[in-house]
């Protein structure tokens, strides 16, 4: 879907650009600065000056994002005034011509009933007012108006009915694309209380129940692993972020697995090997602890004797590649696609498909988890995370 609103965002740039120069061509002829034709340099300009009007419109439609980017809008489409609208009011004017706010707000019933835009005359009765004709263009998001775009001229003019008509789409598109990124924004914490409630409660009752068995023997023991359980469990429900950094996620792995080792003791050993400069590297929150409790109930699901586990993390240039293998049970491969699809959901599946969701969400399909695993043979689970991207951010 984004794919597709991207690719019709290239579609309508060549047709602003006309309407830019159309609108622009008796103007004040400008130093082209050697970038060849008017043409090319009135696509040039909206291009530059579309690429300023899109943060804010990224952000959804309020007054603060409108009044951000109706200027460059009013520029790109040439006009003497221009303004946005929701359905209940103007949440920005820029230009001459503000107090026709009322009668613009009134003429938007039509449209809002109808769904097509118009062009219509303004009244007015200030003899010295510039703008006198405007042109009312729908923004709409998934078939549904939220408002309109509004240009204001001192004339009647085709070519800015077709201008505004295009920019207008445009503005569509980006509010569209805010809006695939606050489903995504409200997918992905979803997933995280969903994540949260598939931790498992044999887990927490067991660590408890093993604290509990060291009160009487060893009390400073069980106040360790006390401060063990309180540590990663605000960790894991902790309320701020959608992101957290490596350090962070193995700082709370750390503290899972010392309250696994307190039960297991020397049946689980556990070997990392953390490149420092990776430490930093932002990811999906819970993006790697359930990894490494699949990789522990694999390891020792079926075992009498010692399980291994080994995490990497490793610099790969523009990645961190982080590695998390057992050598386990294993599982067949036809049952992990199944588990990674969604369709089934064995104990031994905990959190995989969750995270493989996340990764995919946030990074793009290529980055979605690698498994290598077959029956008896454990199971090796590689992560890339890319250092840099768009969105990925650590809050404290």
């Amino acid at each position: 879907m984004s794919d597709f609103l991207a690719g019709l965002c290239m579609a309508i740039l060549p047709c602003l650009a006309a309407g830019f120069w159309l609108g622009r061509r008796t103007a004040r002829p400008e130093n082209l600065g050697g970038l060849g034709t008017p043409v090319e340099h009135a696509t040039f300009q909206t291009l530059h000056t579309a690429s300023l009007a899109t943060p804010p419109l990224r952000a959804g439609l309020t007054e603060e994002t409108a009044r951000k980017s109706a200027r460059r809008l009013r520029t790109l489409l040439g006009t003497d005034a221009l303004c946005l609208t929701d359905q209940k009011g103007v949440l920005a004017w820029d230009g001459v011509g503000a107090h026709h706010r009322a009668e613009i707000m009134e003429r938007l019933a039509g449209p809002l009933e109808t769904g097509r835009g118009e062009a219509f005359r303004l009244t007015c009765d200030h003899p010295d007012c510039p703008v006198r004709w405007a042109v009312l263009a729908l923004l709409t998001v998934d078939d549904r108006v939220h408002g309109a775009l509004v240009a204001c001229a001192p004339r009647e003019s085709a070519v800015l009915v077709r201008a505004a008509g295009e920019v207008a789409r445009w503005v569509s598109v980006q509010l569209e694309l805010a809006d695939l990124d606050q489903s995504r924004t409200k997918l992905i914490e979803a997933e995280i209380k969903a994540l949260r409630a598939q931790i498992s409660p044999h887990f927490i009752f067991n660590s408890l129940a093993v604290i509990a068995s060291f009160v009487r023997t060893d009390p400073e023991r069980a106040r360790e692993l006390l401060l063990e359980f309180a540590d990663f469990t605000r960790y894991s429900f902790r309320r701020h972020g959608d992101f957290t950094t490596l350090a962070d996620e193995l700082h709370a792995i750390d503290h899972y697995l010392a309250l696994v080792r307190a039960r297991f003791g020397d049946r689980l050993a556990v070997t990392l090997q953390i490149a420092p400069e990776v430490l930093p590297v932002a990811l999906p929150f819970l993006c790697l602890q359930p990894l490494v409790e699949n990789a522990v109930k694999h390891g020792l699901e079926g075992k009498a004797d010692k399980c291994h586990i080994r995490i990497t993390a490793q610099d790969a240039g523009a990645e961190a590649l982080v590695v998390i293998e057992d050598d386990g049970a294993g599982m067949d491969p036809v049952l992990l696609r199944r588990v990674l699809a969604g369709e089934v959901s064995p104990s031994g599946g905990i959190g995989l498909s969750n995270v493989d969701d996340r990764l995919r969400q946030v990074y793009g399909d290529d980055h979605g988890l690698v498994i290598e695993t077959a029956v008896g043979a454990g199971m090796k689970i590689t992560a890339r995370l890319p250092k840099y991207q768009p969105g990925v951010h650590w809050s404290a």
